[in-house]
């Protein structure tokens, strides 16, 4: 079982796997390699001076890896709270289990339509349904949360990626029953 599936690999999916898995919860990342930012050319990211969207989902996807998150490529078939309050995800070929489950599903909103989490009219241009979630990124799910643009935030990569990483630092802070905190030290 995990204590975090991240359902997305973008910029919001992958940013929320780095920090929980450098806060030492066990996270897997379930990506459908069908990011947005696979069409990106990105000149706008603080700290980067220019990058192509593949080259910045590969190093986003590295960096969790290097953590500790792990990664599986498939499509979620379904999602479901169980009556123990944990959250099964299904997939083609197997399912698993987590104590939370963050929605970073980019413009799709089906899996949370089809698992009864409430929804809005989209605010961005092209962004239809979001998801309804709080200002800690809690859905109407128990133990679901979203974050980046299916959770209403602007589609730029630097954006969603400060989302992932904010909904992430709450998630921990709920397991850890004490606000979460990830500042490191420049190593001399």
């Amino acid at each position: 079982m995990y204590d975090l599936i991240v359902i997305g690999a973008g910029p919001a999916g992958a940013s929320a796997a780095i920090f929980a898995a450098k806060a030492g919860k066990h996270t897997l990342v379930i990506d459908n390699e069908q990011s947005m930012t696979k069409a990106a050319w990105v000149e706008n990211h603080y700290g980067v001076p220019e990058i192509e969207g593949p080259d910045l989902l590969e190093t986003g996807k590295k960096q969790a890896e290097k953590h500790g998150a792990e990664r599986v490529t498939a499509t979620v078939i379904k999602m479901e709270r169980l009556e123990n309050d944990r959250i099964k995800i299904y997939l083609d070929d197997g399912d698993y289990e987590a104590e939370h489950v963050l929605l970073t599903t980019g413009n799709n909103p089906q899996l949370p339509e089809a698992a009864g989490i409430e929804m809005e009219e989209g605010r961005e241009p092209r962004i239809k349904k979001i998801i309804k979630a709080d200002a800690d990124g809690r859905t109407s799910m128990k133990n679901v949360w979203a974050a980046g643009t299916i959770a209403g935030t602007s589609v730029h990569t630097i954006i969603t990626s400060g989302d992932g990483a904010r909904t992430a630092v709450n998630i921990i802070s709920e397991m850890n029953g004490e606000r979460y905190v990830d500042h490191d030290v420049l190593k001399k």
